[in-house]
């Protein structure tokens, strides 16, 4: 009887947020109630509550909640943290006109480049570049269309070959700044095994000897995949008039542009600098992520104080960083949510009896078949959804625990589940940047799909492939 209640309320729950995830609803209180009522039914079936150090209320209808408060306190005392920082520091960019002077200055150099199939695999890798800068998809395709269009529909590139590059711009780029990894590290950082890991070290030591490899690969595909397409009279070319967002032209001298274009990437240059030394010398320092974005955003006011030479609009500016900061607190809360549901099915039983499960099966050259069902569930979300960044936050406080029952590294489910998420967006005909681009460029979004699924399906084998080598 315990066991059909432990199944049957973990697959209800699970049902309920796939459900949300697909009707792309806001699932944080789908997360938060599905949690609190797991617990609730931990209790009645007399278990106890599963959740490191926890505090009783000594009422257990209080218990619950008190779960949500005590992981609020844990998230925003780390990872939490790191994210409201970062959201802060790229609005306070956006504010001061970095962000756009960034892709002003790195897309100038393609109107230099004639042939028009090198522009395919050349602008991808510069899309992705500066999704370091514009973490969204969807405003990078926007800025990226106002800029970029025109310029390659001059050289001759096909509408929809222009399209599929522009939607497959924000994958995989490895980054310390980017929320998904900043959670994933935390969490690996809480287990003995990884103690004192930093999310500069899970980038740079991990992330990126996949990520950077598939990016390479994908930039290769792209330029076959979209000559054949072009080569089949499927162009998207037509007479209607593309209506474009008006991008305003940032002058300046060169001194100004080179230094507010490195600003809105500082943060990452003095992280992967701190990374290689503590490498290669006998360096001890080690600067976090937060101590980064706080020693950019100090240069920037500097940079703002020489550039303006009015204190109070300058200073009155920085109050951008701290709503900015605030504009984040939904990530910071959807990790929460994500972490109080595994906590509910934690209490009820039903993980450790999937790593009983797993263990039990473990050392008989299985350990591929975690790794490969997490990243086909990731696909299925993601295609039906066009977003995998929740199912990952929720997946995230299970990487370790499943790993260690399946007997494989949990590197092994981190790298491959978080860049498959990212990878199959831009073959999600519902994904916010194929709708976008599909409606700016007026052509059908399975239009674009045909375009980009070759590249970003084969991109998914690839680094899966390679994740497994590296990692298993």
């Amino acid at each position: 009887m315990e066991n059909i209640i432990m199944y049957g309320s973990a697959l209800l729950a699970v049902v309920v947020i796939v459900y949300m995830l697909i009707k792309k609803l806001d699932i944080k209180i789908a997360l938060f109630l599905m949690g609190i009522i797991l617990l609730i039914i931990s209790l009645l079936m007399g278990k106890d509550i599963v959740f490191e150090d926890f505090q009783s209320t000594g009422t257990a209808l209080l218990d619950p909640l008190q779960v949500i408060v005590e992981q609020f306190k844990s998230t925003l005392s780390s990872a939490g943290l790191i994210i409201l920082i970062l959201g802060g520091y790229t609005a306070y960019m956006s504010s001061i006109g970095a962000n756009d002077l960034t892709v002003q200055v790195l897309t100038k150099p393609i109107k230099n480049v004639k042939s028009v199939y090198f522009l395919v695999p050349l602008t991808f890798l510069l899309g992705n570049f500066l999704s370091l800068v514009i973490p969204s998809a969807s405003t990078l395709a926007i800025l990226l269309l106002a800029t970029l269009y025109p310029v390659l529909k001059q050289a001759g590139m096909s509408t929809l070959s222009i399209a599929a590059v522009l939607a497959t711009s924000a994958t995989i780029v490895p980054t310390p700044l980017g929320s998904d990894n900043v959670a994933i590290a935390q969490e690996l950082a809480s287990y003995a095994a990884f103690d004192g890991l930093t999310v500069s070290q899970y980038v740079f030591s991990y992330h990126a000897l996949v990520s950077i490899p598939t990016i390479l690969f994908i930039a290769l595909v792209h330029y076959f995949w979209q000559k054949h397409r072009d080569k089949q009279g499927d162009t998207g070319d037509s007479d209607e008039e593309v209506e474009l967002k008006d991008i305003e032209n940032i002058e300046g001298g060169k001194l100004f542009k080179t230094i507010y274009s490195i600003l809105p990437i500082f943060p990452i240059i003095i992280l992967l600098i701190s990374f290689l030394l503590e490498m290669t010398t006998s360096v001890s320092v080690t600067i976090s992520v937060e101590i980064a974005v706080l020693i950019s955003f100090i240069i920037a006011i500097v940079s703002e104080l020489i550039r303006n030479r009015n204190t109070k609009e300058v200073l009155g500016n920085t109050e951008k960083f701290f709503s900015g900061m605030g504009n984040m607190l939904p990530v910071v809360a959807l990790l929460v949510a994500a972490s109080v549901f595994v906590a509910g099915l934690q209490s009820i039983g039903l993980i450790d009896t999937l790593q009983q499960a797993m263990e039990s099966t473990g050392g008989n050259g299985s350990g591929i078949i975690l790794p490969l069902i997490l990243v086909g569930v990731t696909a299925l979300i993601v295609l039906l959804s066009g977003s995998g960044i929740a199912l990952f936050f929720a997946m995230v406080p299970l990487v370790v625990p499943l790993a260690q029952a399946a007997g494989i590294d949990p590197i092994a489910i981190s790298v491959p589940m978080g860049l498959a998420g990212n990878l199959f967006r831009a073959v999600s005909p519902v994904a916010a940047v194929v709708l976008i681009i599909a409606g700016t460029l007026k052509v059908n979004p399975i239009q674009i799909i045909k375009r980009t699924a070759v590249p970003m399906v084969s991109g998914v084998i690839f680094m899966f492939v390679l994740s497994m080598i590296l990692f298993l």
